[in-house]
């Protein structure tokens, strides 16, 4: 697995991934399904800055990290 998440990205997903789970965990919604899958949605987005590694950008061919591998 080549890289291809920049460190700009990693702040930003760190930061989407934060209030995302944060919202889930302190809203109540009227079904917990939601809640499951904003859960999901910010463990992936912790996933990828940790990693480095964004499986859509590749798909893309996305890449925006600085050093090029």
């Amino acid at each position: 697995m080549k890289k291809n998440v920049g460190s700009t990205d990693k702040i930003i997903r760190m930061v989407l991934a934060i209030a995302i789970g944060y919202f889930a965990y302190s809203t109540t919604f009227e079904t917990n399904w939601i809640q499951y899958v904003l859960y999901v949605i910010s463990a992936v987005m912790l996933v990828t800055p940790i990693t480095g590694y964004c499986p859509l950008y590749t798909l893309f061919g996305i890449n925006t990290c600085e050093i090029k591998e």
